[in-house]
């Protein structure tokens, strides 16, 4: 309203000042004399102004008939557009003038100006290649999908245009989380343009999500072939996509597809701490122990991993702890000094229940770099040792507030993982785990949940015992307890008490204690025998195994083994070991 106002007021400015221009010259005194070709003309200054934009007109006039006769003759010569362009190039030009302003308009963001002159142009411009893809750009910017899609797919009956359509849909349709749709899509402008770079890497992406490994490797080779991924990282990637192959193909009980799988991955990246398990694993499964030993010896070469010690003490299953440990001998003498080396060194000494080997083992890794587990391996240490409760229990404490050690973490979103996946489980990227310290908040909840039941289980131990139930009475028509049989009943052993991890796991009402006199726990065994230290074993003077004069707390099997000293400055009660809890 305000401009149209503005558009009459200017108007009549104009006319007033025509007319008081034209009231000027009238009123001028003098003339205007032309001579020309021996003939003198005479005008007044009102009549020579008219005169000279008559001329202006004229020339115009036939500046457009020459162009016009150039049309013709063009056409004459075999340009058959000559003439439609001839009377079509005003068209153009302000067509263009309008393509161009949509473009800066598209550039600065404004959706609304951008779409208005896109279309403006549209109607100008007899140029559909250029003209849907800005009005498709500036619907997508101005929120109007619906108007977007409809230019994509016409874009799609154009040959010049179409891969750019198909790549404006799966565009949208990732925005809409179609991703089933999209992955079609994908497909589609991969075989429009095998090479394109961006097309390759959302096409591998969605493949990855929708766990197709085949389709994965086949993109995957063809990235490669496109020069658009260096040749390591594709084949540490295809390494990758091999082993996800395996694991699927193992969870369909596909056998020799899994092991030809795993192999594969296993010979394009040795190093590849899950590959190399995963393929020791099924060399074991099908006889071949030399070559699964073989496997894990040179990943833990570059990297120890647990995952690689379970898949070395997986090959042969039914072995006793002291001959694991003579087996693992190999296997830690390649990197001694490496805190995994350590600590399942110290794990295995705990298992053949070699203490004072296995505090060797472990040295001062719970010192120099504490976590949760080197923290807990002091703490079964200490208490296979016969340490106090109190000892045991500030070493739980410290593991409280200790680095959880290294986790499958991934590099994006630093989520941690419990066991390795190709695709985080949170963000879905594609080979992003590592194994690394995770951030500092991921320690605490994580760490506590796991110390829990060894904490719930040592205060268990403390708590007071609840009155003896009253015994019941004797059977009606059975054989007569009496006094004998009572006295019997009331000095039989307790069972023996729940591991520590279980305990935590019931509640306290639903155990019930006999008094604390006639408590007795069961004796642990070592290989089927009962250990000196867990029997309470004592010597013929009456000393316990642990006290001074007493014999030694644990003895090895073996025909060279040596009793462990006990300790002089502590006399332990009638707990004696670890196993014991």
């Amino acid at each position: 309203m305000l401009w149209s106002l503005l558009k009459i007021l200017l108007f009549i400015a104009a006319a007033a000042a025509l007319a008081w221009g034209a009231g000027l010259l009238m009123e001028a005194p003098g003339e205007v004399r032309i001579a020309f070709v021996g003939r003198e003309y005479t005008l007044s200054p009102l009549g020579f102004v008219i005169a000279l934009l008559l001329l202006l007109l004229a020339a115009w006039v036939v500046l457009k008939i020459l162009g016009l006769l150039i049309a013709i003759l063009r056409f004459l010569i075999g340009d058959q557009t000559a003439i439609t362009r001839y009377f079509d190039r005003n068209r153009e030009r302000r067509g263009f003038d309008a393509l161009s302003q949509a473009l800066i308009a598209l550039a600065a963001g404004e959706g609304r100006r951008a779409q208005a002159k896109a279309q403006q142009a549209e109607r100008l411009l007899n140029r559909p290649q250029l003209t849907r893809l800005l009005n498709a750009q500036a619907a997508e910017i101005n929120g109007n999908t619906e108007r977007a899609m409809a230019y994509y797919k016409d874009m799609l009956t154009d040959e010049q245009t179409k891969f750019v359509g198909v790549q404006g849909l799966l565009r949208q349709k990732l925005i809409e989380g179609d991703t089933d749709t999209a992955l079609k899509l994908a497909e589609k402008a991969f075989a429009l343009q095998p090479r394109h770079e961006g097309t390759l890497q959302t096409l591998f992406g969605l493949q990855a999500q929708a766990r197709d490994w085949s389709g994965a490797r086949r993109t995957l080779a063809a990235k490669v072939r496109a020069s658009t991924l260096p040749r390591d990282v594709g084949k540490r990637r295809e390494a990758v996509l091999s082993l996800a192959d395996a694991r699927a193909a193992l969870a369909d009980n596909e056998q020799a597809k899994a092991r030809e799988a795993a192999y594969a991955a296993n010979r394009l990246s040795p190093s590849f701490g899950p590959a190399a398990a995963l393929a020791a694993e099924l060399h074991a499964q099908a006889g071949d122990r030399r070559q699964a030993a073989r496997i894990v010896k040179k990943a833990w070469t570059e990297a120890p991993h647990p995952d690689l010690a379970a898949a070395f003490a997986a090959i042969v299953p039914d072995e006793t702890p002291a001959e694991r440990r003579n087996r693992f001998e190999a296997l830690l003498k390649i990197q001694p000094d490496h805190p995994e080396t350590r600590m399942v060194a110290a794990e295995l000494a705990l298992a053949d229940e070699d203490f004072p080997g296995a505090r060797r083992a472990l040295g001062d890794l719970a010192e120099r770099r504490p976590t949760a587990r080197s923290l807990a391996l002091m703490a079964a240490i200490e208490r296979g040792e016969g340490a106090p409760d109190t000892v045991v229990r500030g070493w739980l404490a410290k593991a409280l507030d200790a680095p959880r050690g290294e986790a499958w973490v991934c590099d994006v979103c630093n989520t941690v993982h419990g066991q390795w996946a190709p695709i985080c489980e949170n963000c879905q990227s594609f080979d992003t785990l590592s194994w690394q310290v995770p951030p500092q908040s991921e320690d605490a909840g994580s760490t506590a949940a796991a110390m829990l039941p060894l904490i719930v289980g040592a205060l268990e131990d403390r708590r007071p015992e609840p009155e003896p139930e009253p015994e019941p009475e004797p059977a009606r028509g059975g054989t007569d307890a009496g006094p004998a049989a009572a006295a019997a009943r009331t000095a039989s052993p307790k069972a023996a008490p729940e591991p520590v991890v279980a305990r935590a796991e019931v509640d306290a009402d639903e155990t019930p204690h006999e008094p604390e006199t006639a408590a007795e726990p069961e004796p642990a065994t070592v290989d089927g025998q009962p250990s000196a230290a867990a029997s309470g074993a004592t010597t013929p003077g009456g000393a316990k195994p642990g006290e001074p004069g007493g014999p030694p707390r644990f003895e090895r099997a073996g025909e060279n083994a040596e009793p462990v000293p006990p300790r002089p400055d502590y006399a332990p009660g009638e707990d004696q070991g670890w196993r014991d809890r």
